[in-house]
């Protein structure tokens, strides 16, 4: 999965031009000339200006800000009017109970001065600290954070929030971790700036989630406990990563706006899924091939004529689709599948390449009829791709599977096996022709 790491890795940044332009040589040089003719011994750091100063203070825990105040008389202050607040433990994330008194006395005595970053990091609780960290989050609101990180390093006891809905103009950045999240905690249609959440290592017990702006989702390794689906509605979205999920997979509205989508379905860690046929680890086929039908495919028999994902990603230009065998819901969904009238870049794992008759990866190409690079990844997580081959037509004749823009077929796998020399097989059969890269 090395190389969906990579493509993806891009959305975890969120640089800004002019981000970039401090980033460049030219520029760093320009700010180390800034102390050039100060004579030997002065102070160039206390020499900058008091709002450089509030920055740079503010990427330190919140207990080292604070004693900077014994550093010089001018320093005494600037400690209470940082544009950001880490709220850690002396070494990274620490107990609630051993920040809750230097936090309070810290928002007591703090400058009334907007925050640009609140970074709130904790490795244990107990039910009596709830509340102030509760508290610390809508501090943090009230002074119009832009970006806003919660994150709680023990994920077998999630955090639990207070449900609340958050309600800002100006959050523009949410990162959750190890989180227990219910009742109207992920309605922010109070929060229209919003364009960045990742919600990792979560427990999602809302039965709805509500945007009005986001841009970008990253759903990772999280879990619901919940008998139905949750229903995520984010008709401004562009990027969407979900990345193995527990419990039932969310149901997707539609998203027309969306340009990329990496959709790994099957459970989190130490999870499992309640979309994985029962039948499928002993038979090899799905619930219905056979007349047999278990608890999780009789849900997922599709009497309500509705996709659960790919219905709603039908306008991404770039997507990959991937999934643990005898997961049910990509199979469930190609009964609807919708023609991707945009997709151009698709990457699928072994899951769609079943023979004999290979009619999930077929159906999906049928509906793709502007796709120019199809990459098939058949390798079995945890191992490497140390063979890859590329395909190109050997006639100009063209199958009717085959989409006609499509110029590239890569696969990619650990050793050419069996399973490997069947989807070449079958490929072969469509006109096409590979050689090893």
């Amino acid at each position: 999965m090395s190389s969906t790491d990579d493509s993806l890795s891009s959305e975890d940044s969120y640089s800004s031009d002019s981000e970039i332009e401090v980033n460049t040589p030219a520029t760093r040089a320009d700010a180390r000339r800034m102390f050039d003719g100060m004579p030997p011994g002065v102070d160039r750091i206390g020499s900058l200006p008091d709002g450089v100063l509030h920055y740079l203070l503010s990427f330190l825990p919140a207990q080292e800000a604070v004693r900077t105040c014994v550093l010089a008389q001018r320093w005494r202050h600037l400690w209470k009017s940082t544009t950001g607040l880490c709220i850690v433990g002396a070494k990274g994330a620490g107990s609630v109970r051993d920040l809750r008194k230097f936090v309070d006395h810290l928002l007591i005595l703090r400058e009334r001065t907007d925050l640009d970053t609140v970074d709130i990091g904790l490795s244990k609780f107990c039910e009596e600290d709830v509340p102030f960290v509760n508290l610390w989050i809508r501090f943090a609101v009230q002074s119009k954070v832009r970006v806003l990180s919660v994150i709680h390093t023990n994920v077998n006891q999630p955090f639990h929030l207070d449900g609340l809905p958050l309600a800002s103009w100006y959050l523009t950045t949410l990162v959750i971790h190890g989180v227990l999240l219910n009742r109207t905690f992920l309605d922010f249609s109070s929060c229209p700036a919003l364009d960045y959440l990742k919600i990792s290592s979560c427990v999602i017990n809302v039965s709805n989630i509500g945007f009005r702006s986001l841009g970008r989702l990253i759903i990772f390794c999280c879990r619901s406990f919940l008998d139905h689906r949750v229903r995520v509605s984010a008709p401004c979205l562009v990027s969407l990563k979900l990345d193995g999920f527990s419990g039932r997979t969310p149901l997707l509205e539609r998203m027309p706006l969306l340009q990329t989508a990496f959709l790994n379905l099957g459970p989190s860690l130490h999870h499992t899924s309640h979309d994985i046929c029962l039948h499928y680890s002993r038979s090899g086929v799905f619930c219905g091939a056979n007349d047999v039908s278990c608890a999780n495919c009789l849900y997922n028999d599709g009497s309500s004529n509705n996709s659960v994902l790919l219905g709603a990603i039908y306008n991404a230009e770039h997507l990959e689709l991937i999934s643990s065998s005898g997961m049910i819901i990509f199979t469930r969904d190609l009964k609807w599948c919708p023609t991707f009238n945009n997709l151009r870049n698709l990457l699928l794992n072994d899951y769609w390449c079943v023979g004999p008759d290979f009619n999930a990866l077929t159906c999906i190409l049928k509906h793709s009829p502007v796709l120019e690079k199809l990459t098939l990844q058949l390798v079995s997580e945890g191992l490497r791709t140390n063979v890859e081959m590329k395909g190109s037509y050997s006639s100009t004749e063209r199958s009717t599977v085959i989409p006609q823009h499509l110029k590239i077929v890569h696969v990619k796998c650990y050793v050419v096996d069996e399973k490997v020399a069947k989807v070449l097989k079958f490929l072969c059969t469509l006109n096409l022709r590979f050689c090893f890269v």
